[in-house]
């Protein structure tokens, strides 16, 4: 019975480590909170928009989808050379507008280098790169090095994106390849159009069923809302709150009503043009 029980925490404790709970937003990392407000660093993300106009697919669904399979050769070396010419920028002189920019789209970019890397697969949380026993997925990797520093698509977004700018709408704009994420844009971040394109991206996914939905009066939503509460005022009624700020027709009539979540769902799947007629 001993033996039995230390079995049954092991798997307790397994499962607890892989289930797909993002982490929590910390104090900035103080190294990236230097910037120069008349900074003249600019980044050409020319490369990363092109990658987007060659296989980005807007499914039927509103989903939009990534055909990695019909990538060529000559466009993964593209990537790769778009994201050493990121990692050898030296970011910290730049604005923080040019900052969050580059941020964004290093994460998006390197998001979709690491399914490239190990396609074909069903789920970006297939890929158990992260360090740890019972680690699950590709974020905690060191995947790019920048002015020196290693670094992980976790730290991007809990150390670097959420703590410096603390902007709910960037949850809309980092991509992780899944169906239930918000869509990947159809062109890069810059400096420019940030705030555009976080708008865009807010209400797009707000007003998709997969975001929200209020069925006889139950709301249920992204289970992005669950694990990111705190940035999203910390309870129901700040993300009932946030979703209204952004919902249209149908959806902004029937949350007028509701205060409370029901429930919370996340479809893990690929984000795959390649699967898209077998997804629902």
């Amino acid at each position: 019975m001993a033996l039995a029980r230390r079995l049954v925490v092991v798997a307790l404790l397994a499962f607890a480590f892989a289930a797909p709970w993002p982490a929590q937003a910390g104090a900035a990392w103080e190294r990236w909170l230097a910037h120069d407000p008349r900074g003249t660093v600019r980044v050409d993300h020319g490369a990363w928009s092109r990658f987007l106009a060659s296989y980005l697919v807007m499914g039927r669904d509103g989903i939009t989808r990534v055909a990695y399979a019909r990538v060529t050769p000559a466009d993964r070396a593209a990537l790769a050379a778009y994201l050493d010419r990121l990692a050898a920028t030296p970011i910290s002189g730049a604005r923080r507008d040019e900052q969050r920019a580059f941020w964004i789209d290093l994460y998006n970019a390197l998001t979709v280098k690491v399914v490239l890397d190990h396609y074909p697969v069903g789920s970006i949380r297939d890929i158990d790169i992260s360090p740890g026993l019972f680690a699950d997925g590709p974020w905690g990797a060191k995947l790019v090095t920048v002015e020196g520093v290693a670094l992980s698509l976790d730290d991007i977004e809990h150390r670097i994106l959420r703590p410096i700018w603390k902007d709910p709408r960037l949850h809309y704009a980092l991509n992780c390849a899944s169906l239930g994420c918000p869509n990947l844009m159809p062109q890069a971040f810059t400096a420019a159009n940030t705030e555009r394109l976080l708008e865009t991206a807010a209400r797009a996914y707000v007003n998709h069923p997969r975001g929200a939905r209020v069925v006889e009066g139950r709301l249920t939503v992204s289970s992005l809302y669950r694990w990111y509460a705190e940035d999203f005022g910390g309870s129901d009624a700040g993300v009932i709150a946030h979703l209204r700020r952004y919902a249209r027709g149908p959806l902004a009539r029937a949350l007028a009503g509701v205060r409370q979540i029901s429930g919370d769902g996340y479809d893990w799947s690929l984000n795959d043009a390649a699967t898209a007629g077998h997804t629902s």
